[in-house]
């Protein structure tokens, strides 16, 4: 059932002291178990919804590292609504005072719950909690604007934390003990296949990923050649967005002003600058089926560089391997 799924109850065992809170009677607060935290799946969801909102603000220039702390005072939460609903609000662009980001958070919120057709008393999180940094309750907003605005993106499934409650009574504190869904239990198969497609080769198959990096780098040599350049490493070659923007180019067939890019770039900022100009192109032409942060491109990190390289190699190879079937049919 559905309700066991999302809590199951459990008594708080001896050797967990609860936090030591102030509440008033009546009132119940729930907090995460530290040891939560260390969980594989937890920080996993974690490094998937930074990338997104990275993903999905990087012509911003805005850059998430830690979400109890980046959006706690709606600055974070502001662009991206408006970036994924096209909604604008009338607040200060940068609130300085706690009073103000308060104000801000909570015109944000209602903004969103609205899009989100969810009524304030029955979601996961409100301007409090949010506001105090609560991961949890950020967790639980960031996951439902996911599932309501990009549902086919990628998040680990099943993802359960365990949560001290406490409650204040007439007899005194009353604490216990629960575990917690964030995200669903199921996960679409083909949404599971994006997931862990990378993920399952660096950590199961490392001495594969060669194989597919050579079969890639083939793939781009032959249709880099009438530019007269070539690929030998993927890790380094794609850093700087140049090879990256013009191999768009040539698959897609359209040329890029020169001005647009720089095409021997000198900088980080500029390097950064390529490759965000390509994420664009390739969000585009609907190319890029997994969140990829453009500043890993630029720091050579291998598993998002093939993520945007097999994106490609996916599409045109099986393009091309149609056309040479059909050549073949024909003769």
């Amino acid at each position: 059932m559905e309700s066991e799924c999302i809590y199951n109850l459990l008594q708080l065992p001896a050797n967990v002291e609860p936090p030591v809170v102030d509440l008033a009677q009546g009132e119940k607060k729930k907090y995460l178990q530290p040891d939560s935290q260390k969980n594989p799946k937890f920080k996993e969801l974690q490094k998937a919804l930074m990338e997104w909102i990275n993903s999905s603000l990087f012509r911003e220039h805005i850059v998430v590292q830690n979400l109890e702390e980046d959006l706690f005072d709606g600055l974070v939460l502001h662009h991206l609504l408006q970036k994924l609903a096209s909604v604008t609000l009338e607040v200060e662009e940068i609130a300085l005072t706690a009073s103000n980001q308060k104000r801000k958070l909570a015109i944000v919120l209602e903004a969103l719950h609205q899009r989100l057709q969810l009524e304030e008393s029955s979601a996961k999180w409100n301007v409090e909690s949010i506001f105090n940094k609560d991961l949890l309750s950020t967790l639980h907003l960031l996951v439902a604007m996911a599932k309501h605005f990009q549902p086919d993106l990628p998040l680990p499934a099943n993802v359960q934390v365990e949560v001290i409650t406490i409650e204040s009574t007439k007899n005194g504190l009353k604490s216990g003990k629960a575990v917690e869904q964030i995200t669903d239990c199921n996960m679409d198969s083909d949404q599971q296949s994006k997931v862990d497609i990378f993920d399952e080769l660096f950590k199961l198959a490392p001495e594969k990923v060669n194989a597919v990096k050579e079969a890639i780098i083939k793939f781009v040599n032959k249709k880099m050649e009438r530019l007269g350049l070539s690929v030998r490493n993927i890790d380094t070659q794609f850093a700087d967005g140049v090879i990256l923007i013009l191999l768009i180019g040539q698959l897609e067939g359209y040329f890029l002003n020169l001005k647009d890019f720089f095409l021997t770039p000198s900088s980080p900022a500029e390097m950064l600058h390529n490759v965000n100009l390509a994420m664009d192109l390739l969000k585009e032409g609907d190319l890029l089926n997994y969140p990829v942060n453009p500043e890993d491109i630029t720091s050579g990190d291998p598993k998002a560089t093939l993520r945007v390289l097999y994106s490609l190699f996916s599409k045109h190879k099986r393009s091309e391997d149609s056309e040479e079937t059909k050549t073949e049919a024909g003769n």
